[in-house]
C-alpha cells in the first residue's frame, strides 16, 4: 500500500517535471493511489458550464474566440435574463449534473450585470446545486457579495507559467490573476483554477503552472485541465491538437501534487476516445463538464456520456451543497508571488 500523500506546498519544477515524465503506467499508478486515498474510486462530479454573457471581451487571450480582438465564429450575445439562466440550470440538474457554472466574458463585472449575477447565483443555490462563476477579475466587495449569495466556488483560471503567459495574454497581467484568486479565498469562496495545454507553451511551463496551483494554501478545491481547441480567426487556430497521452500525464501530475482537489477533464475532451477518456479517470481525473457546449465550443454529447459511465462502471458524485453562509477571512490562495523556482 502507498504511504498516505500530504499536501505539499513547496513543489519545485524539477520535482514535477520529475514526476511529469515517469513512465506513463508508473505514473499512473502513482496517481490511482494517490487519488483513492482522498477520494472515492470510480465517482465523477458532473458540471454544466452555461455562457451567460457570449462574446465582445475586452481582453486579448489568443486562445479565445469570445475575445473582441479577434473576427471569430463567435456571436456577441448580452448577458442572459435570470430565468432563461435557471431554467438552464433546472436541465442541467435533470440531466444529472451537481454543479452549475457561469461564465461571462466580461474583464470584470460592473453594476446591474453583476447583480443580476447574484441573483442567478441565489437561484442556483435554492434548486439544490452547486454554483461556480467565472466573471474576470473581482474586487473585495464583489467577492464578498457573491459569497453572500452562497457561490461555491469561482474559477479564474492561470492558463500557463508566468514565463509564457505574455505569449498569450498582454491585458492582463499574471498578478492581476493571483490577486483575484487571493480574494476569493479570502472571501470563502472555492478556488477553481487550471490552466490550458497545447499553447506552444514547453514542459517546463506546464510543470511551473502546476508548481503555482500547488503553492497555494490552500490548494484549489478544483482544477480544470483544458486541451487548447483551436478555434478559427484566433492567434492559435493552426496549433496542433493535444495528444491525448499529454493530457494524461497532465492529469495525473496533478493529482499527485493536489491530493485533495477535484481535478477537472475540461477543454478537449471532444476529441477524446473513450478509452481515452478512461485513463484520464485512471489517472486521477474526477470531474467534466456535462452538456452540449464549454461556453462556445463543443462538448461530447449527454447520452453519448451516459453510455460511456454505465459500461465503465463510473458513477456520478451527488452535490455536496453546503448551507448559503461563509466566514470572511479564510485561508488565502497564498500566490500572489513567483514560484521560488521561477
Amino acid at each position: 500500500m502507498l504511504a498516505m500523500q500530504e499536501p505539499r506546498h513547496d513543489w519545485t519544477i524539477a520535482e514535477v517535471r520529475a514526476l511529469y515524465e515517469l513512465p506513463l503506467v508508473e505514473l499512473m499508478y502513482r496517481a490511482q493511489g494517490v487519488h483513492r486515498q482522498h477520494h472515492e474510486a470510480g465517482a465523477v462530479q458532473l458540471c454544466t458550464l452555461l455562457s451567460v454573457k457570449t462574446g465582445s471581451c475586452p481582453e486579448d487571450c489568443s486562445y479565445c474566440p469570445q475575445s473582441a480582438h479577434y473576427d471569430t465564429p463567435v456571436t456577441s450575445e448580452k448577458l442572459m435574463s435570470v430565468s432563461d439562466v435557471l431554467s438552464k440550470a433546472r436541465l442541467a440538474k435533470d440531466k444529472g449534473a451537481t454543479r452549475f457554472c457561469m461564465g461571462a466574458a466580461w474583464r470584470n463585472p460592473k453594476g446591474k450585470d453583476f447583480e443580476q449575477v447574484l441573483d442567478m447565483v441565489r437561484g442556483v443555490r435554492d434548486l439544490g446545486m452547486e454554483a461556480c462563476a467565472t466573471l474576470g477579475m473581482l474586487t473585495d466587495e464583489q467577492a464578498d457579495k457573491l459569497a453572500d449569495a452562497g457561490l461555491t466556488a469561482y474559477n479564474h483560471n492561470l492558463d500557463t507559467s508566468r514565463a509564457h503567459y505574455s505569449k498569450i495574454i498582454s491585458t492582463r497581467t499574471y498578478d492581476d490573476r493571483l490577486e483575484t484568486l487571493d480574494r476569493v479565498a479570502r472571501s470563502g469562496i472555492s478556488v477553481c483554477c487550471g490552466g490550458i495545454i497545447g499553447m506552444g507553451e514547453s514542459i517546463d511551463d506546464r510543470c511551473a503552472m502546476l508548481a503555482e496551483l500547488a503553492h497555494m494554501q490552500p490548494h484549489p478545491g478544483s482544477v480544470p485541465i483544458n486541451a487548447l481547441v483551436p478555434v478559427e480567426g484566433t492567434p492559435l487556430a493552426e496549433q496542433k491538437r493535444v495528444e491525448p497521452f499529454e493530457l494524461v500525464r497532465m492529469i495525473a501530475t496533478a493529482r499527485i501534487m493536489m491530493p485533495a482537489a477535484m481535478v477537472r477533464l475540461s477543454a478537449g475532451r471532444e476529441t477524446l476516445t473513450r478509452e481515452a477518456q478512461l485513463l484520464c479517470f485512471m489517472a486521477g481525473a474526477n470531474s467534466i463538464f456535462y452538456g452540449e457546449k464549454l461556453l462556445t465550443t463543443g462538448n461530447p454529447d449527454v447520452d453519448a456520456d451516459q453510455a460511456m459511465f454505465r459500461d465503465a462502471g463510473l458513477k456520478p458524485i451527488g452535490a455536496r451543497v453546503q448551507a448559503k453562509e461563509h466566514v470572511h477571512g479564510a485561508v488565502p490562495a497564498g500566490a500572489t508571488s513567483a514560484s521560488p523556482a521561477e
